[in-house]
């Protein structure tokens, strides 16, 4: 079986909901596509999978499944903070993104994959695990959990990597939130992912060094590379 190929773009620092629109409008042409795909099976045209990396200000959002509860400060106190809110299409509870975070969304067709949206998710895992494991970090998986966390064992686990996903026809869209360089003071304002009782952390304050989040980039590159045996172009 051939290699996909992936689009990589890299968005830079991009607002949330600017990026959050461009996202949704390729995965609704992408699930549109594979409708008619389906339909007219004569004009069958093949759909595109993106790989997007980029950085958001300060935004806390919350997923579906997500309790308000858990964002801690009013607009008022959000609007000193500048950071902004949005309710949102993904799985998962409340989280945030800001400058010196990664953001990665795979938007992918999993039929040119795997049809198994936990398989995925730990694909997901596994490439932030394999990266932090350059920087000589051990990262873990916390059973009935999605994410990546640090001393699952100690008195002080710590999430490093955020992940929530939605999927519609096998077309997946968001994705990733790799704490690489990030002022972890904004988590002191939400419970991080409705779960009370660990705290979060960085790349930076693990390694105890400013990141160069260019190599960074190129590093957790070449882990989802090869772990979906993609081609970039």
């Amino acid at each position: 079986m051939s290699q996909p190929k992936v689009e990589l773009k890299d968005l830079g620092l991009i607002d949330y909901k600017e990026c959050w629109d461009y996202q949704t409008k390729i995965f609704e042409e992408t699930v549109q596509q594979k409708i008619s795909n389906r339909k007219f099976p004569a004009t069958k045209a093949e759909t595109q999978n993106y790989l997007l990396f980029c950085e958001h200000p300060h935004v806390y959002t919350l997923g579906k499944s997500g309790d308000l509860k858990n964002l801690l400060i009013d607009k008022n106190q959000r609007a000193k903070k500048k950071a902004s809110f949005y309710k949102i299409n993904r799985g998962g509870d409340i989280t945030y993104h800001g400058p010196g975070q990664l953001v990665i969304y795979p938007i992918l067709d999993l039929d040119y994959f795997f049809t198994d949206i936990h398989k995925y998710l730990r694909f997901l895992e596994e490439s932030v695990i394999l990266t932090l494991k350059e920087y000589g970090v051990f990262g873990q998986r916390v059973e009935g959990l999605t994410g990546v966390w640090i001393d699952t064992e100690s008195e002080n686990p710590r999430k490093i990597c955020a992940i929530g996903i939605k999927c519609s026809r096998w077309v997946t869209m968001h994705g990733i939130g790799f704490n690489i360089n990030s002022n972890l003071d904004y988590f002191k304002y939400i419970v991080p992912c409705g779960i009370e009782d660990k705290s979060v952390t960085s790349l930076q304050k693990e390694t105890h060094q400013l990141i160069d989040m260019e190599v960074l980039k190129s590093k957790f590159l070449k882990n989802f590379t090869s772990l979906f045996n993609i081609q970039i172009v």
